[in-house]
């Protein structure tokens, strides 16, 4: 079985550089992978002997919950170099120069050469994969290595490979993990079938990472102008596509929902996205562009439209009421984000997938919707003070009661730490 795992890394290496002649994410996948090997030795013989801490993300949402640990270790091990390793390019070009690493990279894949020479060259002293990242040859390599391994915010589910009579390589790989951390009670029982019992139930880190925001959280002047110039609820959506746009915009439209000012950050900033999004807007409401907005007095508009990134964290901060986008199309984006501040939340039914959104909608501070009418009744329920009370409430509760994965985690590597040094 492994052998034919090895052959199926490999088809899938050729392919994405078949597909890297005409598609620029397959070609930046193939690319940045390119003499990785003394790129990387070059690097870790400027360290000398320091210790190394490797942390492996897929993507940019997984980098999100293994961010606080990364941030925890540089300030109880300064002394440590960071080595953070990403699959996709979505995740490795928006942070490949994130302060808080000493080194950014992408996973070569996963052969077995590829797989040991890397761990022979990095030689961490710890390594932690999230979420979803299982890769057979580098968790062998580790564990060969006597490596202590983590799994962090991990999520598992009976239909996963793990679990099915054909599982056995996937099994193999779990075997190689030091520990689990994983995100609820159901994926600890999933493990303990297995006869997994190093498993420990943390909650997720991205939790701890959203609270961090609130506490470091800036003012945005134009937003902050819009709030007090509105002086009713604003709504703000987050990542908005335009499948929910076409849910969203008419119950908007109408006049028993206009009593609240919308700040509207699309998913895509292109020019012609942004347009398309303003002119059914100009039907029932007058908009203006956040890079139009400085100097401007904003009190005669009602929508207020993002053509930047990087500050939707911290727009929460001004709203009422959180709409998060994704969800009618593949899935939905960040809720913790919005559920950070206490605004209740709300999204499409593509959530099934989120921990985080199954419990808030569980607590009553979330609210998942399949159409028009579902989005009326729940704006019709939020406008109750009482209501709205209750699910800001039921949002803070939970945030309160699901913090701290990050310390667990930390507490746990000290001990390993200094088991390792007696």
């Amino acid at each position: 079985m492994r052998i034919g795992y090895e052959i199926a890394i490999r088809l899938y290496v050729f392919a994405i550089q078949f597909l890297g002649r005409f598609n620029e994410k397959a070609k930046k996948w193939t690319d940045g992978r390119k003499n990785w090997r003394p790129l990387l030795q070059l690097q870790v013989a400027q360290w000398g002997n320091q210790p190394i801490f490797w942390l492996h993300a897929a993507s940019l949402g997984e980098f999100e919950q293994g961010r606080p640990l990364i941030e925890a270790i540089r300030a109880q091990y300064p002394h440590w170099k960071i080595v953070l390793s990403f699959f996709s390019p979505s995740g490795y070009e928006i942070r490949k120069n994130y302060a808080f690493a000493d080194y950014v990279c992408y996973l070569p894949a996963d052969t077995r050469q590829n797989a040991r020479d890397f761990v022979e060259i990095l030689q961490p002293r710890l390594a932690v994969f999230v979420k979803y990242e299982f890769w057979l040859n580098y968790l062998l390599a580790l564990h060969q290595k006597g490596t202590p391994t983590l799994l962090v915010s991990g999520i598992f589910r009976p239909t996963q490979p793990f679990f099915q009579w054909y599982g056995r390589l996937w099994r193999q790989m779990l075997g190689a993990f030091t520990h689990f951390f994983v995100q609820n009670e159901a994926s600890a029982q999933l493990l303990g079938q297995l006869g997994f019992k190093n498993v420990t139930i943390a909650g997720d880190t991205r939790i701890d990472r959203v609270l961090k925001i609130v506490q470091e959280s800036q003012p945005i002047p134009i937003a902050a102008q819009f709030k007090t110039a509105a002086q009713c609820p604003l709504l703000i959506v987050g990542s908005s596509w335009e499948a929910d746009e076409k849910v969203y915009l008419p119950v908007f439209q109408k006049e028993e929902f206009q009593y609240f000012r919308t700040i509207i950050a699309p998913h895509s900033l292109s020019p012609a996205s942004i347009q398309k999004l303003e002119q059914p807007i100009a039907q029932f409401s007058k908009s203006i562009r956040y890079s139009q907005a400085d100097g401007v007095d904003v009190a005669p508009y009602s929508a207020l439209i993002i053509d930047n990134i990087g500050m939707l964290n911290q727009l929460y901060q001004y709203g009422h009421i959180a709409y998060i986008g994704g969800g009618f199309g593949k899935a939905i984006h960040n809720v913790l984000e919005p559920a950070a501040w206490g605004l209740p939340v709300i999204f499409g039914p593509k959530h099934k997938k989120f921990e985080e959104a199954l419990q808030l909608v569980k607590s009553g501070g979330a609210f998942a919707i399949e159409n028009q009418d579902d989005l009326e009744r729940v704006l019709r329920y939020l406008a109750d003070p009482g209501q709205y009370t209750r699910a800001s409430a039921a949002v803070k509760a939970w945030l309160e009661a699901n913090k701290g994965a990050t310390t667990k985690i930390l507490s746990f590597l000290t001990e390993i730490l200094a088991q390792k040094a007696e």
